[in-house]
């Protein structure tokens, strides 16, 4: 430890690091902290964070008109009925995933169903919505393949059963996907996948994150790479996936920030969709050689993990490594600590970078003052631990990861219950999302 955050416009969280080459992130609040993380070995030392060189930029937005506000939300009671409220879980089905990125399953991932219907089951139990219970239309996706996901999205919105919002917990449901249920079929969602503030202004007012917004964490990459002599007389390169989202990132946010900054990037674009690996793959050693070529000595990931992998893989073979600027996004922090020690120890080692995340949280229960859950992760732990008190066969332990997949669900299931019930017996989208 090497001192205390000092710049802390986002909340943190904690993330159990060994877990996460099995499964895809989750990003959750939990505490007041922007620190500096450094990769070195399968070390993390955390810094203190720079104070902001520059206030960060109000934006509007790109959507024509702006944000819909809440008063002129649809009123649609679509999926309520007097007994009932229909809620879509979409859960990864995880041997697809598994096979096509390369992970083996976590155990508290494969029982995000148990979680579900356990905290969906304690809101029913007490009471539910207004005398309403939740109905649980839990459905397994593929996530690598985004003619599937907009089929379902469709279902959800459009055809039957009628679904009145859609939660996701560990954040798989993404990208455009999040705009399909929200912009276009005026459905509440509340997931844990971010991108940057155009996103929710064009998904307003049904899209509601748990995450950080990434247009802050940007500002804040380009803050900590001055201070952290990353950027200034630096040959800087941006490699920015071909999604609708990171592209937003890119031209709106990161390359005007760089532009304050005095920084003019050379910048490479790699396609990023699950569905391109094979492009991907062949996309990403030409980068590496545009980059090395160009004398880049510093590199801003603008991309997710299924192409932070090969991009890695190519540097390797080319024996390559420039400086990485890591953040939380994509969580590329987190995802650079899952590929440590192998099989990247030498593209990593020593990479710097800005993350919301307080590192080496402890999973168990002692008070939160001595490093344990917080009161509301308590509580979820409990009604789990009480329900399921037997350690799962291979599992070292009966705790449950403040920031991991039966964590995530709770949060989402109480936030959305919360909002449900202040929105009162006339439970319609609108008084939702007034709610």
């Amino acid at each position: 430890m090497r001192g205390t955050s000092r710049w802390n416009p986002l909340t943190g969280l904690v993330r159990s690091w060994g877990h996460f080459a099995r499964r895809p992130r989750a990003t959750q609040i939990r505490t007041l902290a922007t620190v500096g993380a450094v990769l070195v070995g399968t070390g993390v030392w955390v810094a203190s964070a720079p104070s902001s060189s520059q206030p960060a930029v109000a934006t509007t937005g790109s959507s024509p008109g702006g944000p819909v506000p809440v008063s002129q939300a649809s009123t649609s009671s679509r999926g309520v009925t007097r007994h009932a409220i229909n809620v879509v879980f979409p859960v990864v089905s995880l041997n697809s995933l598994a096979g096509k990125e390369g992970f083996a399953q976590d155990a508290e991932y494969g029982e995000q169903t148990k979680a579900i219907l356990l905290f969906v089951k304690q809101i029913n139990q007490s009471g539910g919505i207004d005398g309403r219970s939740i109905n649980p239309i839990i459905t397994n996706f593929d996530p690598a393949s985004e003619t599937a996901m907009r089929a379902l999205c469709k279902t959800w919105t459009e055809g039957s059963p009628a679904a009145f919002a859609v939660l996701d917990g560990v954040g798989d449901w993404t990208g455009d996907n999040q705009l399909c249920i929200t912009q276009e079929g005026q459905t509440p969602m509340i997931g844990q996948w971010t991108t940057v503030t155009d996103w929710t202004t064009k998904g307003s007012p049904y899209l509601w994150w748990t995450g950080p917004d990434q247009a802050t964490v940007l500002q804040a990459v380009v803050d900590w790479g001055l201070s952290s002599d990353l950027l200034e007389g630096k040959k800087v390169a941006v490699v920015a996936g071909d999604r609708a989202s990171d592209q937003l990132a890119l031209k709106n946010y990161l390359l005007p920030d760089l532009s304050r900054a005095g920084v003019t990037p050379v910048v490479e674009t790699i396609a990023s969709d699950p569905s391109e690996t094979a492009t991907t793959d062949s996309e990403a050693p030409l980068v590496v050689q545009q980059l090395r070529s160009a004398g880049v000595t510093s590199v801003i990931p603008l991309i997710p993990f299924n192409v932070f992998y090969p991009y890695l893989q190519a540097e390797t073979d080319q024996q390559y490594f420039p400086q990485l600027l890591l953040s939380d996004y994509e969580s590329s922090i987190e995802s650079a600590l899952g590929l440590l020690p192998v099989p990247y120890a030498d593209a990593l080692n020593g990479q710097e970078g800005l993350t919301t995340e307080t590192l080496a949280g402890i999973d168990d229960d002692r008070p939160a003052s001595e490093g344990g859950y917080d009161p509301a992760v308590r509580s979820c732990w409990t009604i789990w631990h009480k329900t399921y008190p037997q350690v799962p066969p291979g599992n070292q332990n009966d705790f449950i990861e403040e920031q991991g997949p039966i964590q995530g669900w709770c949060q989402a299931i109480r936030l959305f219950a919360t909002a449900a019930r202040n929105a009162g017996p006339d439970l319609n989208r609108r008084t939702f999302v007034t709610a």
